[in-house]
């Protein structure tokens, strides 16, 4: 396994001065936002595309500094009802996807999308009670008329393309949980995958341990983001919260820098079942704790995984 970070968190920040305290920290891989939601800001699939030289040195300032690209990202909502964001969206990750196989970079990140509940809506609809029972029927014709043939035909574009897709489990879209990820993943499997976020699932009170056995082989990546419940809000309001993340003292859960939403030994048992399915690729941390700045979330992240990241075995074990 290597340790990296996602750098959409130093977006402020040219690309080689981001690329430099990364290496400064002593990590081996970055994930890379090129565009939809996290934007793209270090990198711009068209205009590499479109020059072998620029491509050269984007290549070569990452290789220099002894750093592999472990994916990358642009999470967005390809199946919005408004066709002029879903187009947008489709569009930033098919570029994506090329760009990726330009850079011999195998994965691409995103989201699974969410539909309205009908042809004629304007809005996403994240549908998770069948009652009443048009919901039930708006969640079926979501998968049926929008999901599964969307990524039916995205998974063959990747496929062709020599990438893997791999989705993020996030509220708001069809693929949440690890039922809703094995759905999506079955379409495709050796194809669409997943981005592995145990914030999202400590949240929901899902055990991330089962989710990584029941995934196994469909882990394509791993964000490393950690997630602090707040039991009293829990108690009073449950975990389903629309409010500000910077309303901190009122939320059911924030998002914290690992380490300060659960201790090592759950770290401790993520990476080593991430091992024990045959992972061992890059542990890429993603900064969204809004109580820390992102240079000392990122900081103290690294110092908590560096000794808990477990690096492949070399040859047979002793005892085999």
């Amino acid at each position: 396994m290597k340790l990296g970070v996602f750098a959409v968190l130093f977006g402020d920040k040219p690309f080689e001065e981001t690329l430099n305290f990364v290496a400064s920290l002593g990590l081996e891989a970055i994930e890379i936002g090129c565009g939809a939601y996290p934007g793209d800001a270090h990198c711009k699939p068209a205009q590499l595309l479109s020059s072998a030289k620029k491509l050269r040195e984007f290549r070569s300032a990452v290789e220099q500094r002894g750093l592999m690209i472990s994916a990358l990202s642009c999470h967005g909502n390809p199946l919005h009802p408004d066709k002029k964001i879903a187009r947008a969206h489709h569009e930033a990750f098919l570029k994506t996807v090329a760009l990726a196989e330009q850079l011999d970079v195998r994965t691409v990140i995103t989201f699974s999308g969410c539909p309205g509940g009908d042809a004629k809506a304007t809005q996403p609809n994240w549908i998770v009670s069948p009652w009443p029972p048009e919901f039930a029927q708006a969640l079926e014709w979501q998968w049926k008329e929008r999901v599964v043939p969307y990524w039916t035909d995205t998974a063959r574009t990747c496929k062709a393309s020599g990438v893997r897709v791999a989705i993020e489990m996030h509220p708001n879209f069809v693929a949440y949980n690890t039922e809703t990820m094995l759905r999506l993943s079955a379409i495709a499997p050796r194809t669409i995958g997943c981005n592995f976020d145990p914030s999202h699932l400590f949240w929901q009170q899902s055990d991330p341990i089962a989710s990584i056995k029941a995934l196994g082989d469909r882990i394509f990546h791993v964000h490393a983001k950690d997630c602090r419940i707040d039991a009293a809000n829990t108690r009073l309001n449950g975990v389903l919260d629309s409010k500000n993340y910077t309303r901190e003292l009122e939320r059911s859960w924030i998002f914290r820098t690992v380490g300060y939403g659960n201790g090592a030994l759950v770290w401790k048992d993520i990476i080593s079942t991430l091992r024990m399915v045959g992972y061992d690729h890059a542990i890429s941390i993603e900064h969204e704790d809004s109580l820390m700045a992102p240079d000392e979330g990122l900081r103290k992240a690294v110092e908590f995984l560096r000794p808990i990241v477990i690096s492949k075995p070399k040859g047979e074990a002793y005892w085999a």
